[in-house]
């Protein structure tokens, strides 16, 4: 229960800094994108700041969650942030409570909660070894190798679904990596910082954000958002699974699992298609400087 509480709470702040950065970004002049300018800005913003400090308290609630869960129960349980991302732009100024599409929310989040209640998600007590690792760490590489490529030939809003999955993948690796540095502060912090799951976390997080960046600029936030949505508590499930082997319930179970993945693609696809959330995500462009005009001749 604390477990869940713990994630529900990193998925609100998690929406609260979009929230807060996106609104900040909007303060800033366009001619200022794609430069130093932009940064030093921003940090003049206390919107921004704010965000980051929603960040930091979001990676650090999942942390907590993940080292008294396992990846099956808490990953899913953080798609949430895209129904909070709705109800805080519906209560934030201007307020505009009547403009959240809550039958997508609802939808989401009934999704959610069946996929959890017929998965009945178990934390495992194996701790995955180094081949497990590789094993692990080679399909998710080869797998998001896979899905660049494809996306490299493919055009419009597939290229964007594609790199978002393979962000979503890099982010359940990451996940995975995370629960694992929890595990080490029982050994001390010495062991900690000399692991290589520290490290990799990092590399891996920053990897997965560049990924997704990519998705977002490649194609329309309609078709990225539905594949981020699900693929990554999918994806989560697999390496809880297979790294530290959790258990979820099979068997007939099954059908209803995946009636709950289903919800939540719908809700995700409504909520991304909502105005409101358009218009959180729209970056407008930076004007090209204008050439000062010579005097004729």
């Amino acid at each position: 229960m604390i477990a869940t509480l713990l994630a529900l709470l990193a998925a609100a702040s998690n929406a609260f800094a979009s929230v807060l950065q996106r609104r900040a970004a909007r303060t800033v002049p366009a001619a200022h994108a794609f430069r130093l300018r932009l940064f030093l800005d921003l940090l003049r913003t206390p919107a921004w700041l704010g965000g980051i400090g929603a960040l930091l308290g979001a990676f650090l609630l999942q942390a907590a969650a993940l080292s008294q869960a396992g990846l099956t129960l808490i990953q899913p349980v953080l798609s949430a942030e895209l129904p909070f991302t709705m109800i805080l732009l519906g209560l934030l100024p201007p307020r505009d409570l009547a403009r959240v599409p809550w039958r997508s929310v609802g939808l989401l989040t009934a999704g959610l909660v069946g996929l959890l209640a017929a998965a009945a998600p178990r934390e495992g007590s194996r701790s995955p070894g180094a081949w497990s690792w590789v094993l692990a760490g080679a399909a998710c590489a080869g797998g998001v190798a896979l899905l660049v490529l494809a996306a490299l030939v493919a055009r419009g809003a597939a290229r964007g679904v594609l790199i978002g999955i393979a962000s979503s993948v890099v982010f359940a690796f990451t996940a995975a990596l995370m629960k694992e540095v929890t595990e080490l502060f029982g050994d001390g912090i010495t062991a900690v910082v000399t692991s290589w799951e520290l490290y990799g976390m990092v590399v891996g997080g920053l990897a997965a954000l560049f990924l997704l960046q990519n998705a977002l600029q490649s194609g329309t936030l309609v078709a990225v958002q539905p594949a981020l949505t699900v693929s990554d508590p999918v994806a989560s499930i697999l390496l809880g699974i297979g790294l530290f082997g959790e258990r979820i319930r099979t068997g007939p179970w099954v059908a209803l699992e995946v009636l709950g993945v289903a919800l939540i693609l719908a809700g995700s696809i409504g909520l991304s298609r909502s105005p409101m959330l358009q218009e959180h995500h729209d970056v407008k462009p930076a004007k090209p400087p204008r050439s000062p005009r010579r005097s004729a001749r």
